[in-house]
């Protein structure tokens, strides 16, 4: 299979995810208190936001990539 055949299929997954979930939530520690032997710390969870427009344009693209792939394999 040809590399842009690869890469369209991988474009259609991450769009449809994307559209799917719409972002992803994580978790870091941030330091509170740093003060000689005294350390504080807290979990802080944070959220990225995939916008759905990002989403359709990587599916589209995908799409689009499969198509060529396809055209030139024939």
């Amino acid at each position: 299979m040809k590399p842009i055949m690869w890469i369209g299929i991988l474009l259609v997954v991450l769009g449809a995810l994307g559209l799917a979930y719409q972002g992803f939530n994580y978790t870091h520690e941030e330091k509170i208190l740093d003060v000689g032997p005294i350390h504080a710390t807290a979990e802080k969870h944070d959220r990225v936001s995939i916008p759905p427009a990002l989403g359709g344009l990587a599916l589209a693209g995908g799409i689009v990539l499969l198509l060529v792939g396809a055209k030139k394999n024939s």
